[in-house]
């Protein structure tokens, strides 16, 4: 089945924090997590354990179906991604990308000193959006840091935020200095008029995931002129690949 471009970089990203390594038993001291970090909880909340090397929810918590209506065996890494608000979905990429980057920039030694945190919109099982502060800390990681197993927390503000964009935060403990308010404009946001009009029509068509033959057909252009438009776009955004054109495009809203 062929994923959407979303679902693609969805994907790319939680691979990014795993990798073939396979985490140690799991060890369950959640209350000795809880302590240590001191989770901000404001609102009802639940806790979920994700193992990075299979991308599975190892633990999640019962009162999830109180905060959500959802069971525990019906919470998976596919929640994260269709319970999504719509209007929050490039949001979410654009804040697991900063993830990305500050962690992979983080000496291994540091990488349990951080708490993240943001706020997010997920749709409930009745159908309603409840906003939802994001708390995570990693458990468990490799010798050359990539992620084995995170602690994450969910708590529903809603009623303390019912607008306004989503807030990223990266939360320093043992003396780390913290970095609030990462995220506080719209991301990734440039210019749409560096690419003609042809070029749209055919980002457009990648992006929904045709062909370079299929998308000549539409257009009613040769397939070398597809090609061109596209390798013309990868020069202008100073891009290496088609998968990195589509990425970059749907994070910064170019169509």
């Amino acid at each position: 089945m062929k994923q959407e471009p979303f679902d693609l970089e969805f994907n790319r990203i939680f691979k990014w924090l795993g990798n073939d390594s396979a985490p140690s038993q799991l060890k369950f001291e959640l209350d000795l997590y809880k302590k240590l970090w001191n989770f901000f909880l404001i609102g009802d909340s639940y806790y979920f354990i994700i193992n990075h090397h299979n991308l599975q929810f190892e633990f999640v918590s019962k009162e999830v179906e109180e905060v959500m209506g959802y069971l525990p065996s019906e919470f998976d890494i596919r929640f994260m991604n269709d319970k999504l608000h719509p209007d929050d979905r490039s949001w979410f990429l654009a804040i697991g990308t900063c993830i990305v980057d500050f962690f992979s920039q983080l000496p291994v030694d540091k990488l349990l000193k951080y708490k993240v945190r943001y706020d997010i919109r997920f749709k409930k099982k009745n159908g309603d959006y409840a906003r939802i502060l994001y708390q995570g800390v990693l458990l468990e990681h490799d010798a050359s840091g990539k992620f084995l197993r995170t602690l994450s927390v969910h708590s529903d503000i809603t009623y303390l935020k019912q607008e306004g964009n989503p807030v990223l935060s990266f939360i320093g403990s043992e003396g780390e200095p913290s970095y609030l308010d990462v995220v506080s404009n719209k991301p990734f946001v440039e210019s749409k008029e560096e690419f003609t009009k042809r070029e749209k029509q055919v980002l457009k068509l990648l992006i929904e995931g045709k062909p370079s033959k299929e998308i000549s057909g539409l257009l009613k252009i040769s397939k070398q002129t597809v090609d061109t438009h596209r390798k013309n776009m990868l020069h202008k955004k100073h891009l290496s690949n088609t998968g990195e054109l589509i990425g970059k495009a749907i994070r910064s809203g170019w169509i």
